[in-house]
């Protein structure tokens, strides 16, 4: 009885079982990082919602303003967003904001503008027509 075709039929289901071996390994150390860096994420947001509860009382509370129009965050952005509001009358974009202030078109200074401007549409002082364009509110 020649046995060759059978051993070479056992060498090829060993070969295909040690490379699926060998794949599961790999996808068991990436996914071991991925947890690590999920776990070290979970920890870092735990921290950061500790320190936030721990600082909660001492951030100073606002009363609204008894004129009835909302108080500006304390920033001196705000006030001079708003003046390029004041000086125009069509929406605007937060890089024509950055333009009007005078700040270097990079990314940052757009997505902090962005971001205060979308602040002042919370606040009820802008409103956003369309996505990206705010205009000042009627």
């Amino acid at each position: 009885m020649n046995l060759n075709p059978l051993l070479q039929a056992l060498d090829l289901q060993e070969d295909a079982a040690r490379t699926l071996t060998d794949d599961l390994r790999t996808q068991i150390d990436t996914l071991q990082t991925q947890l690590r860096e999920a776990e070290l994420r979970l920890e870092h947001l735990a921290i950061t919602r500790t320190t936030i509860i721990g600082l909660a009382d001492r951030i100073p509370v606002h009363s609204p303003d008894p004129s009835g129009s909302p108080e500006l965050p304390e920033h001196p952005d705000y006030p001079r967003i708003l003046a390029v509001f004041n000086g125009t009358t069509g929406p605007l974009t937060a890089r024509a904001i950055c333009q009007a202030l005078d700040f270097e078109l990079l990314p940052k200074h757009i997505e902090r503008t962005r971001a205060k401007m979308k602040r002042l549409v919370t606040l009820g002082i802008l409103t956003e027509s369309e996505p990206g364009t705010i205009s000042r509110k009627q």
